[in-house]
């Protein structure tokens, strides 16, 4: 009856959180398993367009390392941001949410080839994380019962607590980096005198995504107070 239950609450996570968070835990478990090597998995622009392993342009994001504190703590704060987020200011607009990602992703990747960076989930928690941190500037934060702040210093907080684990701080500012540039793009820009909205989600995406009968129009949720 539990997992009934653990298996009926699950489903009711909106989709795009739960493909993610699953794809990364059953990455994961693989790999611990010793069904897949971390070594098939990285990104690595030669083996990505010379010799054509293009699933490196996804499982990089979605292995967070070996089983341990710092798995749990990226997943947790994976699932419960990008939760806020498909519930909250995506709600109704999977596609846009989506769309978001791939953005995302494109552009970290792009990035990544700069810095020489071989797994990019942990940047697309932090873009995830600052995102909906740039949305909800009200919301006061408690970071695990020891600091209260808002919202907006949250990624902050999450670098700096990344470098007590002894991960890279500059995964977590290319998260932040890339989620301020969509910030920027999506939800500053356009409010502009003569700004326009750039990021347009591709019409596909709407056709195979969006549900017609869900409202798309985004009413904000009564504020909380997030708990890491």
């Amino acid at each position: 009856m539990a997992g009934q239950g653990l298996a009926a609450g699950f489903l009711q996570v909106p989709a795009v959180t739960r493909a993610y968070t699953t794809a990364c835990v059953l990455t994961t478990a693989a790999v611990q398993l010793e069904l897949l090597s971390p070594f098939q998995l990285y990104f690595n622009p030669h083996l990505v367009f010379r010799k054509f392993q293009v699933w490196r342009l996804i499982t990089t994001f979605l292995f967070f390392g070996p089983l341990g504190f710092g798995f749990f703590f990226n997943m947790l704060f994976v699932f419960r941001y990008c939760r806020m987020l498909e519930e909250g200011s995506f709600r109704g607009r999977k596609a846009d949410f989506v769309f978001m990602f791939l953005f995302g992703g494109v552009f970290m990747t792009l990035l990544g080839i700069l810095g020489s960076l071989f797994f990019l989930g942990q940047a697309l928690m932090a873009m995830l994380v600052y995102i909906w941190s740039r949305r909800s500037p009200q919301v006061r934060v408690n970071f695990f019962g020891l600091l209260n702040f808002q919202a907006p210093f949250l990624p902050w907080a999450l670098m700096g607590f990344s470098l007590l684990l002894g991960n890279s701080v500059l995964t977590d500012l290319l998260g932040i980096v890339v989620g301020h540039v969509y910030y920027f793009l999506e939800d500053v820009f356009p409010n502009q005198p003569g700004g326009k909205r750039l990021l347009l989600t591709p019409n596909f995406l709407k056709l195979l995504l969006d549900d017609p009968q869900e409202d798309p129009n985004y009413l904000p949720l009564p504020e909380e107070q997030p708990e890491p």
